[in-house]
């Protein structure tokens, strides 16, 4: 079996860019969704809505470079072109939405889509003892996990 200097398998490895270059084009809408709902939102509740989705995109925009880095690490090559965001993208595109409840279920829902990405990333880069990208995932599943659990709460519906 071929070695990549990281000691990880080749193919194995080559597959997970493929993966985190899916991961990394739906980050991209989810970005560019957030974007638009924290421009858009309206109503009574939008001086805290606002602030909120301008933290999750701070927040996505890093995790956006942390998957881009770790498709350098693994010696592939990033996506960078809308063409490719938009052809594998998995989410829904929110546009003109302007409802709080709307927002914040489009988030939702997107990171509950985000999230199913990330276990089969994680579950190949466990299969390959790549602790790098091991690491990540996690931290990512977890943080995502409590702000799914936060917005449903917010939306008062069960997990």
């Amino acid at each position: 079996m071929k070695m990549n200097r990281l000691g990880l398998p080749i193919k194995e490895s080559e597959n997970l860019v493929t993966e985190l270059n899916i991961l990394l084009a739906n980050f991209q809408i989810y970005y560019q969704n957030l974007r638009g709902l924290h421009w858009n939102i309206r109503g009574k509740r939008f001086f805290d809505l606002h602030i909120k989705f301008e933290e999750l995109y701070n927040d996505s925009q890093l995790k956006i470079d942390l998957i881009a880095e770790r498709i350098l690490t693994l010696g592939g090559t990033p996506l960078h072109t809308f063409e490719d965001y938009i052809k594998f993208n998995t989410l829904s595109i929110g546009k003109n939405i302007h409802n709080d409840e709307a927002s914040i279920s489009l988030i939702s829902v997107s990171l509950s889509q985000l999230l199913q990405i990330e276990r089969v990333i994680l579950k190949l880069s466990d299969n390959i003892n790549d602790e790098g990208t091991n690491s990540m995932m996690s931290d990512f599943i977890a943080e995502q996990e409590k702000t799914i659990w936060m917005l449903t709460a917010w939306l008062e519906q069960e997990i």
